[in-house]
């Protein structure tokens, strides 16, 4: 198994966490994140404000999440072109129980495939659909609704091929599309319990959120909510 973390090299604040992940997590390497605040890094991407699926994403996408989005499709990219079966594939600012990291695997060798893609999250919100596999108190779930972030995840090679077979346009950030699995075509799994954790805030913070005035907030929750009533009228079934 390969790892792949995303870093840019001039997060100066983040190379540290980064490259504790490359000593921790098997065969990895850095790879080079897109920044999506980079106009001619992002040139090329064809964006839409929200409407090219349904339902209908009613924010408009931020630079980072740009960035974020091509980062992902830079590897997804990399998992076709070089044949790579299976690999790890996380953010900069993940902390990793190695412990539990390794039980984690250890549970995944007899699940995932080329066709995998697999969430190790930080946050332990989904609910299952469906109990695969359990090893200890960890279990590996197909979730009803899927989760938010891309901080951790195993993609498998055809995974990625359908991801990227989907994405030439986007619309929304990339976490939320692929929440549409009736979009993408591609299954998402989760592991609960794998002691993953986020660690944005001791190393400089999220590259990604922004600050919202007090007076736009109740609005946009109110739309956010309205959305993800949608997504869950389409959950995940085994």
């Amino acid at each position: 198994m390969r790892s792949f973390v995303i870093h840019m090299s001039s997060s100066t604040a983040r190379r540290p966490n980064a490259e504790t992940l490359v000593e921790q997590l098997p065969d990895a390497e850095l790879i080079e994140a897109v920044n999506g605040r980079d106009p001619a890094e992002i040139a090329d991407v064809q964006c839409h404000p929200g409407n090219l699926f349904k339902p209908h994403y009613p924010f408009a996408l931020r630079p980072a999440e740009i960035g974020v989005f091509q980062s992902h499709r830079r590897i997804w990219r990399k998992l076709v072109d070089d044949k790579i079966d299976l690999a790890i594939i996380t953010e900069d600012d993940l902390a990793i129980d190695p412990d539990r990291f390794s039980q984690t695997l250890d549970l995944l060798q007899d699940h995932a495939t080329v066709d995998s893609y697999i969430r190790l999250p930080v946050k332990q919100r989904e609910r299952p659909a469906q109990v695969v596999a359990e090893k200890g108190d960890l279990k590996l779930i197909l979730p009803k609704v899927i989760g938010l972030q891309c901080i951790c995840q195993v993609v498998g090679r055809e995974a990625a091929r359908r991801l990227l077979a989907v994405t030439d346009q986007i619309d929304r950030p990339v976490d939320t599309l692929l929440q549409m699995h009736w979009v993408t075509g591609q299954p998402v799994h989760a592991v609960l319990g794998a002691g993953n954790r986020e660690v944005a805030s001791q190393i400089g913070g999220s590259t990604i959120q922004t600050k919202i005035r007090p007076s736009g907030k109740l609005g946009r929750e109110c739309k956010r909510g309205v959305y993800r009533a949608q997504l869950a009228l389409r959950p995940q079934k085994p």
